[in-house]
Protein backbone atom coordinates (compact mmCIF):
# COMPACT_ATOMS: atom_id res chain seq x y z
CA UNK A 1 0.00 0.00 0.00
CA UNK A 2 3.00 2.39 0.81
CA UNK A 3 4.82 1.93 -2.59
CA UNK A 4 1.19 2.46 -4.56
CA UNK A 5 1.23 5.85 -2.54
CA UNK A 6 4.70 6.73 -3.38
CA UNK A 7 4.29 5.72 -6.90
CA UNK A 8 0.69 7.85 -7.37
CA UNK A 9 2.97 11.27 -5.48
CA UNK A 10 5.94 11.04 -7.64
CA UNK A 11 3.05 10.59 -10.88
CA UNK A 12 1.62 13.51 -9.31
CA UNK A 13 4.49 15.76 -8.45
CA UNK A 14 5.50 15.32 -11.77
CA UNK A 15 2.64 16.04 -13.00
CA UNK A 16 3.02 19.00 -11.28
CA UNK A 17 6.85 19.99 -12.94
CA UNK A 18 5.38 19.44 -15.93
CA UNK A 19 2.43 21.55 -15.74
CA UNK A 20 4.33 24.71 -14.67
CA UNK A 21 7.31 24.19 -17.11
CA UNK A 22 4.21 24.06 -19.90
CA UNK A 23 2.82 26.87 -18.29
CA UNK A 24 6.71 29.17 -18.29
CA UNK A 25 7.17 28.14 -21.90
CA UNK A 26 8.59 31.28 -23.53
CA UNK A 27 5.13 33.35 -25.24
CA UNK A 28 5.60 33.24 -29.25
CA UNK A 29 7.45 36.18 -30.55
CA UNK A 30 4.85 39.04 -31.77
CA UNK A 31 5.35 40.25 -35.23
CA UNK A 32 4.36 43.49 -37.14
CA UNK A 33 3.89 44.31 -40.51
CA UNK A 34 4.81 47.74 -41.97
CA UNK A 35 4.65 49.25 -45.14
CA UNK A 36 7.11 51.88 -46.22
CA UNK A 37 7.60 54.86 -48.56
CA UNK A 38 10.59 54.88 -50.73
CA UNK A 39 11.42 58.51 -49.06
CA UNK A 40 14.10 59.43 -47.76
CA UNK A 41 12.70 58.94 -44.59
CA UNK A 42 11.93 55.45 -45.63
CA UNK A 43 15.32 54.85 -46.10
CA UNK A 44 16.17 56.55 -42.75
CA UNK A 45 14.20 54.37 -40.90
CA UNK A 46 15.20 51.16 -42.28
CA UNK A 47 18.54 50.52 -41.22
CA UNK A 48 17.76 51.36 -37.30
CA UNK A 49 14.81 48.57 -37.57
CA UNK A 50 16.97 46.20 -36.20
CA UNK A 51 17.52 48.18 -32.97
CA UNK A 52 14.05 48.69 -32.07
CA UNK A 53 13.70 44.73 -32.85
CA UNK A 54 16.19 44.38 -30.09
CA UNK A 55 14.26 46.67 -27.46
CA UNK A 56 11.13 45.55 -27.98
CA UNK A 57 11.24 41.87 -28.54
CA UNK A 58 8.94 42.88 -31.70
CA UNK A 59 9.83 41.54 -35.18
CA UNK A 60 9.28 44.02 -37.99
CA UNK A 61 8.65 42.67 -41.05
CA UNK A 62 8.74 46.02 -43.84
CA UNK A 63 8.44 46.55 -47.34
CA UNK A 64 9.51 49.57 -49.30
CA UNK A 65 7.55 50.68 -52.28
CA UNK A 66 7.40 54.00 -54.68
CA UNK A 67 4.56 56.28 -53.30
CA UNK A 68 1.78 55.36 -55.81
CA UNK A 69 2.82 51.46 -55.19
CA UNK A 70 1.99 52.17 -51.74
CA UNK A 71 -1.36 53.99 -52.31
CA UNK A 72 -2.52 51.27 -54.76
CA UNK A 73 -1.38 48.27 -52.39
CA UNK A 74 -3.18 49.80 -49.37
CA UNK A 75 -6.07 50.71 -50.93
CA UNK A 76 -6.40 46.82 -52.91
CA UNK A 77 -5.45 45.05 -49.31
CA UNK A 78 -7.77 47.40 -47.46
CA UNK A 79 -11.01 47.47 -50.00
CA UNK A 80 -10.70 43.38 -50.30
CA UNK A 81 -10.53 43.03 -46.57
CA UNK A 82 -7.13 41.31 -47.43
CA UNK A 83 -4.42 43.21 -45.38
CA UNK A 84 -2.40 42.10 -42.99
CA UNK A 85 -0.69 45.54 -42.42
CA UNK A 86 -0.23 47.14 -38.88
CA UNK A 87 1.49 50.69 -39.62
CA UNK A 88 1.86 52.29 -42.79
CA UNK A 89 3.34 55.82 -44.19
CA UNK A 90 1.05 57.49 -46.00
CA UNK A 91 -0.04 61.19 -46.98
CA UNK A 92 -2.36 62.99 -45.36
CA UNK A 93 -3.01 65.15 -48.83
CA UNK A 94 -3.35 62.24 -51.47
CA UNK A 95 -4.99 59.47 -49.55
CA UNK A 96 -6.47 60.83 -46.24
CA UNK A 97 -9.64 61.83 -46.82
CA UNK A 98 -10.55 58.84 -48.62
CA UNK A 99 -8.99 56.50 -45.77
CA UNK A 100 -10.44 58.19 -42.61
CA UNK A 101 -13.87 58.10 -44.61
CA UNK A 102 -13.72 53.85 -45.48
CA UNK A 103 -12.04 53.55 -41.70
CA UNK A 104 -9.24 52.15 -42.57
CA UNK A 105 -7.27 54.41 -40.74
CA UNK A 106 -6.81 53.45 -36.74
CA UNK A 107 -7.69 55.50 -33.58
CA UNK A 108 -4.43 57.41 -32.59
CA UNK A 109 -6.00 58.71 -29.77
CA UNK A 110 -3.48 57.70 -27.31
CA UNK A 111 -0.69 59.11 -29.33
CA UNK A 112 0.84 62.12 -27.61
CA UNK A 113 0.25 64.87 -30.64
CA UNK A 114 1.50 67.88 -28.47
CA UNK A 115 5.03 68.39 -29.86
CA UNK A 116 3.53 69.25 -33.44
CA UNK A 117 1.76 72.28 -35.48
CA UNK A 118 -1.73 72.12 -34.62
CA UNK A 119 -2.88 72.69 -38.30
CA UNK A 120 -0.67 69.71 -39.33
CA UNK A 121 -2.46 67.07 -36.74
CA UNK A 122 -5.80 68.67 -37.74
CA UNK A 123 -5.34 67.29 -41.51
CA UNK A 124 -5.62 63.30 -40.23
CA UNK A 125 -8.34 64.07 -37.91
CA UNK A 126 -12.40 64.12 -38.26
CA UNK A 127 -14.97 64.07 -35.28
CA UNK A 128 -12.13 64.86 -32.83
CA UNK A 129 -10.67 62.16 -33.08
CA UNK A 130 -6.33 61.97 -34.79
CA UNK A 131 -5.94 59.53 -37.12
CA UNK A 132 -2.23 60.36 -38.61
CA UNK A 133 1.10 61.29 -37.36
CA UNK A 134 2.23 64.22 -38.85
CA UNK A 135 6.23 62.70 -40.07
CA UNK A 136 7.70 65.38 -42.56
CA UNK A 137 7.25 68.72 -44.08
CA UNK A 138 7.61 69.91 -47.30
CA UNK A 139 8.08 73.17 -49.20
CA UNK A 140 9.18 73.73 -53.02
CA UNK A 141 12.82 75.21 -53.34
CA UNK A 142 15.08 75.40 -56.21
CA UNK A 143 17.74 73.31 -56.50
CA UNK A 144 21.05 74.87 -58.30
CA UNK A 145 24.79 74.57 -59.81
CA UNK A 146 26.59 77.43 -58.32
CA UNK A 147 29.28 76.83 -60.42
CA UNK A 148 27.42 76.88 -63.84
CA UNK A 149 25.98 80.23 -62.76
CA UNK A 150 28.97 81.87 -61.97
CA UNK A 151 30.82 80.59 -65.40
CA UNK A 152 27.83 81.68 -67.32
CA UNK A 153 27.63 84.98 -65.11
CA UNK A 154 24.00 84.85 -64.40
CA UNK A 155 22.38 85.82 -61.05
CA UNK A 156 19.95 83.43 -58.62
CA UNK A 157 16.84 84.27 -60.12
CA UNK A 158 14.34 86.25 -57.60
CA UNK A 159 10.62 86.23 -60.15
CA UNK A 160 9.61 84.10 -63.15
CA UNK A 161 11.28 86.50 -65.71
CA UNK A 162 14.86 86.11 -64.79
CA UNK A 163 14.21 82.20 -64.27
CA UNK A 164 13.27 81.77 -67.79
CA UNK A 165 16.44 83.87 -68.79
CA UNK A 166 18.45 81.88 -66.85
CA UNK A 167 16.85 78.65 -67.89
CA UNK A 168 17.85 79.65 -71.42
CA UNK A 169 21.23 81.03 -70.98
CA UNK A 170 22.08 77.76 -68.85
CA UNK A 171 21.38 75.27 -71.67
CA UNK A 172 24.16 74.74 -72.87
CA UNK A 173 27.31 71.95 -73.78
CA UNK A 174 24.58 68.83 -72.76
CA UNK A 175 23.12 70.48 -69.83
CA UNK A 176 19.63 71.57 -69.15
CA UNK A 177 19.05 74.67 -68.21
CA UNK A 178 15.75 73.56 -65.59
CA UNK A 179 13.56 70.93 -64.81
CA UNK A 180 11.22 70.14 -62.56
CA UNK A 181 8.59 66.94 -62.81
CA UNK A 182 6.56 66.69 -66.32
CA UNK A 183 5.20 63.13 -65.71
CA UNK A 184 1.27 63.83 -65.94
CA UNK A 185 -0.13 63.17 -62.62
CA UNK A 186 3.13 63.04 -60.40
CA UNK A 187 3.77 66.80 -61.63
CA UNK A 188 0.35 68.10 -59.97
CA UNK A 189 2.47 68.62 -57.08
CA UNK A 190 5.29 71.03 -58.50
CA UNK A 191 3.10 72.83 -60.42
CA UNK A 192 1.00 74.21 -58.26
CA UNK A 193 3.31 76.59 -57.00
CA UNK A 194 3.75 78.09 -60.29
CA UNK A 195 -0.11 78.57 -60.66
CA UNK A 196 -0.52 79.71 -57.18
CA UNK A 197 2.16 82.39 -58.16
CA UNK A 198 -0.05 83.40 -61.63
CA UNK A 199 -2.91 84.21 -59.39
CA UNK A 200 -4.48 80.35 -59.96
CA UNK A 201 -5.50 77.61 -57.86
CA UNK A 202 -6.65 73.74 -58.64
CA UNK A 203 -10.00 74.32 -56.14
CA UNK A 204 -11.97 77.22 -54.60
CA UNK A 205 -14.82 76.51 -52.00
CA UNK A 206 -14.50 72.42 -53.76
CA UNK A 207 -15.14 73.61 -57.04
CA UNK A 208 -12.42 73.23 -59.71
CA UNK A 209 -10.95 76.29 -61.47
CA UNK A 210 -8.18 75.04 -62.79
CA UNK A 211 -8.99 76.38 -66.45
CA UNK A 212 -8.84 80.14 -64.81
CA UNK A 213 -7.01 82.75 -66.98
CA UNK A 214 -4.87 82.71 -64.17
CA UNK A 215 -4.26 78.86 -63.91
CA UNK A 216 -3.78 78.48 -67.62
CA UNK A 217 -1.07 81.12 -67.62
CA UNK A 218 0.50 78.85 -64.53
CA UNK A 219 0.25 75.78 -67.32
CA UNK A 220 1.89 77.66 -70.56
CA UNK A 221 4.55 79.10 -68.28
CA UNK A 222 5.70 75.49 -66.91
CA UNK A 223 5.32 73.97 -70.24
CA UNK A 224 7.09 76.68 -71.95
CA UNK A 225 9.80 76.32 -69.28
CA UNK A 226 9.85 72.95 -69.91
CA UNK A 227 9.42 71.86 -73.21
CA UNK A 228 12.52 74.46 -74.35
CA UNK A 229 14.92 73.75 -71.71
CA UNK A 230 14.01 70.51 -69.83
CA UNK A 231 16.21 67.51 -69.80
CA UNK A 232 15.02 64.93 -73.22
CA UNK A 233 11.80 63.11 -72.38
CA UNK A 234 10.90 65.36 -69.45
CA UNK A 235 7.23 64.69 -70.01
CA UNK A 236 7.87 61.12 -68.80
CA UNK A 237 10.07 62.06 -65.93
CA UNK A 238 9.32 62.69 -61.71
CA UNK A 239 12.02 63.40 -58.80
CA UNK A 240 12.92 59.75 -59.03
CA UNK A 241 13.85 60.60 -62.88
CA UNK A 242 15.22 64.59 -62.31
CA UNK A 243 17.25 63.68 -59.09
CA UNK A 244 19.87 61.26 -61.20
CA UNK A 245 20.30 63.81 -63.78
CA UNK A 246 21.15 66.48 -61.85
CA UNK A 247 23.53 64.43 -59.65
CA UNK A 248 25.22 63.52 -63.04
CA UNK A 249 26.07 67.02 -63.42
CA UNK A 250 23.66 67.75 -66.59
CA UNK A 251 20.75 70.34 -64.96
CA UNK A 252 21.26 73.75 -64.10
CA UNK A 253 18.16 74.10 -61.41
CA UNK A 254 15.97 71.73 -60.44
CA UNK A 255 12.40 72.81 -58.50
CA UNK A 256 11.33 69.96 -56.22
CA UNK A 257 10.35 69.66 -52.83
CA UNK A 258 12.96 70.11 -49.98
CA UNK A 259 13.26 66.49 -48.84
CA UNK A 260 15.69 65.76 -51.44
CA UNK A 261 18.63 68.02 -50.15
CA UNK A 262 19.90 64.93 -48.18
CA UNK A 263 20.13 63.11 -51.35
CA UNK A 264 21.26 66.07 -53.56
CA UNK A 265 24.55 66.52 -51.94
CA UNK A 266 24.88 62.76 -50.86
CA UNK A 267 28.81 62.40 -52.03
CA UNK A 268 28.09 58.90 -52.53
CA UNK A 269 25.66 59.39 -55.40
CA UNK A 270 26.60 62.98 -56.44
CA UNK A 271 29.38 63.93 -58.86
CA UNK A 272 28.56 67.52 -57.77
CA UNK A 273 30.86 69.34 -54.84
CA UNK A 274 28.29 69.98 -51.83
CA UNK A 275 30.14 73.50 -52.15
CA UNK A 276 28.62 74.08 -56.02
CA UNK A 277 25.19 73.12 -55.07
CA UNK A 278 22.84 75.94 -54.08
CA UNK A 279 19.53 75.81 -52.22
CA UNK A 280 17.16 78.64 -53.15
CA UNK A 281 13.41 79.57 -52.53
CA UNK A 282 11.02 78.95 -55.91
CA UNK A 283 11.37 82.45 -57.74
CA UNK A 284 8.02 84.54 -57.48
CA UNK A 285 5.23 85.11 -59.94
CA UNK A 286 3.81 88.14 -61.34
CA UNK A 287 0.78 87.51 -58.75
CA UNK A 288 2.21 86.18 -56.07
CA UNK A 289 5.24 84.74 -54.08
CA UNK A 290 3.33 81.57 -52.42
CA UNK A 291 5.26 78.12 -52.79
CA UNK A 292 3.55 74.93 -51.57
CA UNK A 293 4.29 74.18 -47.88
CA UNK A 294 2.51 70.71 -46.98
CA UNK A 295 2.52 67.80 -44.18
CA UNK A 296 3.91 65.42 -47.40
CA UNK A 297 4.01 62.39 -45.12
CA UNK A 298 2.95 60.82 -41.70
CA UNK A 299 2.62 57.45 -40.19
CA UNK A 300 -0.80 55.80 -39.16
CA UNK A 301 -1.91 52.38 -38.03
CA UNK A 302 -4.46 50.06 -39.49
CA UNK A 303 -7.83 49.59 -38.03
CA UNK A 304 -7.62 46.04 -38.65
CA UNK A 305 -4.08 45.70 -37.19
CA UNK A 306 -4.17 42.49 -35.42
CA UNK A 307 -1.45 43.26 -33.07
CA UNK A 308 -2.52 47.38 -32.09
CA UNK A 309 -0.19 47.27 -28.91
CA UNK A 310 3.19 46.04 -30.36
CA UNK A 311 1.44 48.69 -33.42
CA UNK A 312 1.55 51.59 -31.60
CA UNK A 313 5.01 50.99 -29.96
CA UNK A 314 6.45 50.78 -33.19
CA UNK A 315 4.55 53.62 -34.12
CA UNK A 316 5.73 55.59 -30.58
CA UNK A 317 9.14 54.98 -31.91
CA UNK A 318 9.26 55.54 -35.51
CA UNK A 319 8.35 58.94 -34.82
CA UNK A 320 10.10 60.02 -31.98
CA UNK A 321 11.78 63.06 -31.33
CA UNK A 322 14.98 61.13 -31.34
CA UNK A 323 14.57 59.96 -35.01
CA UNK A 324 12.73 63.21 -35.71
CA UNK A 325 16.66 64.89 -34.59
CA UNK A 326 18.31 61.66 -37.09
CA UNK A 327 16.12 63.07 -40.03
CA UNK A 328 16.62 66.59 -39.73
CA UNK A 329 20.60 66.02 -39.29
CA UNK A 330 20.30 63.96 -42.72
CA UNK A 331 18.17 67.48 -43.89
CA UNK A 332 14.66 66.13 -44.13
CA UNK A 333 12.23 68.08 -42.61
CA UNK A 334 10.61 66.99 -39.99
CA UNK A 335 7.25 68.12 -38.38
CA UNK A 336 7.94 68.05 -34.93
CA UNK A 337 8.69 71.80 -33.02
CA UNK A 338 10.97 70.29 -30.91
CA UNK A 339 13.25 68.94 -34.39
CA UNK A 340 13.45 72.89 -35.28
CA UNK A 341 14.35 73.86 -32.28
CA UNK A 342 16.74 71.50 -31.09
CA UNK A 343 20.81 73.20 -31.16
CA UNK A 344 22.79 70.06 -33.04
CA UNK A 345 20.31 70.70 -35.56
CA UNK A 346 20.27 74.30 -35.97
CA UNK A 347 23.85 74.24 -35.91
CA UNK A 348 24.51 71.76 -38.89
CA UNK A 349 21.36 72.11 -40.64
CA UNK A 350 21.74 73.61 -44.14
CA UNK A 351 21.43 77.41 -43.61
CA UNK A 352 20.13 78.01 -47.06
CA UNK A 353 17.68 75.40 -46.72
CA UNK A 354 16.57 77.02 -42.84
CA UNK A 355 15.95 80.48 -45.04
CA UNK A 356 14.21 78.92 -47.50
CA UNK A 357 11.76 77.54 -44.98
CA UNK A 358 11.28 80.36 -43.11
CA UNK A 359 10.22 82.40 -46.38
CA UNK A 360 7.52 79.73 -47.25
CA UNK A 361 6.15 79.02 -43.09
CA UNK A 362 5.58 83.00 -43.91
CA UNK A 363 4.34 83.35 -47.53
CA UNK A 364 3.46 79.55 -48.51
CA UNK A 365 0.41 78.02 -49.41
CA UNK A 366 -0.61 74.55 -47.80
CA UNK A 367 -1.70 72.79 -50.50
CA UNK A 368 0.06 71.05 -53.47
CA UNK A 369 -3.27 69.31 -54.78
CA UNK A 370 -6.70 69.06 -54.90
CA UNK A 371 -7.65 68.55 -51.63
CA UNK A 372 -10.76 66.13 -52.22
CA UNK A 373 -11.38 61.68 -51.53
CA UNK A 374 -10.84 61.64 -55.56
CA UNK A 375 -7.75 63.21 -55.71
CA UNK A 376 -5.48 60.21 -57.58
CA UNK A 377 -8.23 60.69 -60.14
CA UNK A 378 -8.09 64.07 -60.05
CA UNK A 379 -4.38 64.47 -60.71
CA UNK A 380 -4.59 62.11 -63.40
CA UNK A 381 -6.94 64.23 -65.31
CA UNK A 382 -4.93 67.48 -64.49
CA UNK A 383 -1.75 65.44 -65.56
CA UNK A 384 -2.97 65.10 -68.62
CA UNK A 385 -3.32 68.98 -68.92
CA UNK A 386 0.64 69.14 -67.70
CA UNK A 387 1.28 67.47 -70.44
CA UNK A 388 -0.12 68.85 -73.03
CA UNK A 389 1.27 72.34 -72.34
CA UNK A 390 5.09 70.81 -71.92
CA UNK A 391 4.50 69.12 -75.44
CA UNK A 392 3.65 71.93 -76.96
CA UNK A 393 5.85 74.49 -74.93
CA UNK A 394 3.35 76.29 -73.90
CA UNK A 395 1.76 77.26 -77.00
CA UNK A 396 -1.20 74.49 -76.79
CA UNK A 397 -4.26 76.52 -78.49
CA UNK A 398 -6.50 73.40 -77.41
CA UNK A 399 -5.36 73.67 -73.80
CA UNK A 400 -8.00 76.22 -72.26
CA UNK A 401 -10.59 73.57 -73.46
CA UNK A 402 -8.71 70.88 -72.19
CA UNK A 403 -8.26 72.51 -68.92
CA UNK A 404 -12.19 73.29 -69.29
CA UNK A 405 -13.44 69.73 -69.89
CA UNK A 406 -10.77 68.34 -67.18
CA UNK A 407 -11.86 70.59 -64.44
CA UNK A 408 -15.66 69.59 -65.32
CA UNK A 409 -14.23 66.06 -64.52
CA UNK A 410 -13.06 66.63 -61.26
CA UNK A 411 -15.97 68.80 -60.59
CA UNK A 412 -18.44 65.49 -61.75
CA UNK A 413 -15.61 63.51 -58.93
CA UNK A 414 -16.74 65.71 -56.12
CA UNK A 415 -20.01 65.39 -56.49
CA UNK A 416 -19.98 61.97 -56.01
CA UNK A 417 -18.37 61.69 -53.17
CA UNK A 418 -20.34 64.34 -51.82
CA UNK A 419 -17.66 67.13 -51.69
CA UNK A 420 -18.57 69.79 -54.26
CA UNK A 421 -19.31 73.19 -53.85
CA UNK A 422 -20.99 74.91 -56.22
CA UNK A 423 -24.63 74.77 -56.60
Amino acid sequence: MKRILAVLLIVSLSFVVFAQGASEAPAKQQEIRVLLANHPYGELLKPLIPEFEAQSGIKVNYESLQESQLTQKLTTEFATGSSTVDVFMTRPLQEGLLFIKNGWYGSLAKYDFGDYPAASVDLGRKDGVPYIVPLVIEWQVMYYRKDLFKKAGVKVPTNFVELEAAAKALTKDGVAGFGSRGKGAAAVTQISSFIYNFGGNYLENNVAVFDSPEALEGFRYYGRLLGNYGPQGIASMSWENLMPVFQAGKLAMWTDASVFLGQVVDPTKTNIPAEDIGVAQLPAGPNGDSPFIVTSWGMAMSSKSKNPDAALQFLNWATSKELAVKGMLANIPMSRDSAWANDTVRKNMNAELIATQAHAAKNGYPLDRPFMSAVGQARDLIGEVIVEAIDTKGTSTRLPALATEKAKAVNELLKADGEYGGK
